[in-house]
């Protein structure tokens, strides 16, 4: 990713990092983050105690990781300006020389701003051959209006196409639909739950789906892309009363594949996003094998939202803590600075 050259670009990475991450808080208010913006801050000092570690023989790879996880993602914004400002040189290019493998890969992902790390991720998702589901899904299913908004900014800006375009010419179906409803950046964002359009909504839901041969898949795309979340909340358990049953369990007889998936994850993340996000990382670690970019990108963009939540979240559902997982998965610096966005390093 190139790195910003200028006060003018500088600020308006500042204004859509920090937008991206109010953005985050939106649909949650208390929640735990783990890493939060220090306070006094002096971004030249940081810049030098950066320059200290990796000038000369060595790398001071300890310092690297105490910098980087005890600062926000736009204050670490402000110290590679300084940097540049200082030393005429780029900050991402200088840790990306010192380091190496995952450790490289998690620094990289701390120092880019949020929105352009999404977009990344969501173009390297559908480029070349496949298509990543399982992180469109964890994305789009998870973003408010103003994240997606902020992202699908970033991601024009950097690749020259529209994010919806691409979503569509790499999915199909009744997944590309409900993609492109995401996409839109357009659910209600009104706290004040309807109990009597709940009821209208899940009536429709089951006629949609369970009382009906085949299924109507534009009722439940309609339904979960566009209400707001506490009104979801409550259109599922007007569904429990309805039927005497979950609506995740209506979804799993009903539907299949990456449509079920991404539904099944609204419904998640309605309920309880902390879980939704401890799921996603024990998936990342258990077996054989370590999904390294799945785990960085959960640690990286929650850590100043949720983490602490979703570290709780994951003991209570595993009765291990996170910290444990990551020792026994991870090593070396890599696991160091993982455990550094807990606060633990």
């Amino acid at each position: 990713m190139s790195s910003v050259t200028s006060n003018s670009s500088m600020r308006s990475v500042y204004r859509a990092s920090i937008g991206l991450r109010r953005g985050f808080k939106s649909f949650r208010y208390t929640s735990k983050p783990t890493v939060v913006p220090v306070n006094p801050f002096d971004p030249r000092e940081d810049a030098a105690v950066l320059r200290k570690a990796m000038k000369g023989f060595g790398t001071d790879e300890k310092a690297i990781i105490q910098v980087l996880t005890r600062r926000s993602n736009e204050q670490r914004l402000r110290i590679a300006f300084e940097f540049k400002t200082l030393y005429g040189k780029d900050l991402i290019s200088d840790l990306k020389s010192e380091t190496s493998g995952k450790f490289e890969d998690l620094i990289v992902a701390l120092m880019t701003p949020l929105p352009q790390f999404y977009a990344k991720e969501l173009h390297d998702a559908t480029a070349g051959i496949g298509t990543d589901e399982d992180v469109l899904i964890e994305v789009m299913c998870t973003m408010s209006n103003h994240e997606i908004i902020v992202i699908k900014q970033a991601y024009t800006a950097i690749y020259g196409t529209l994010l919806e375009d691409d979503l569509r010419g790499d999915t199909s179906g009744n997944f590309k639909r409900l993609m492109t409803s995401l996409s839109m950046g357009n659910r209600s964002e009104d706290f004040h739950v309807d109990q009597g359009r709940a009821r209208e909504d899940a009536r429709s839901l089951l006629q949609a789906g369970e009382l009906r041969l085949g299924t109507d898949e534009s009722v439940f795309n309609a339904v979960l892309c566009s209400r707001s979340f506490p009104q979801l909340a409550a259109i599922f358990q007007e569904y429990q009363f309805l039927t005497g049953h979950d609506i995740d369990d209506a979804i799993k007889s009903e539907f299949s594949g990456d449509l079920e998936k991404a539904l099944r994850a609204i419904v998640k993340v309605v309920r309880n996003k902390p879980l939704f996000f401890a799921e996603r990382l024990h998936k990342s670690m258990k077996g054989l094998g370590t999904n390294d970019r799945q785990l960085i990108r959960i640690m990286v963009t929650r850590c100043e939202v949720d983490l602490g939540d979703i570290a709780d979240m994951f003991q209570s559902k595993y009765g291990e803590s996170l910290q444990s997982w990551i020792e026994g998965d991870c090593s070396g610096h890599y696991k160091k600075c993982l455990l550094g966005l807990l606060g633990l390093y």
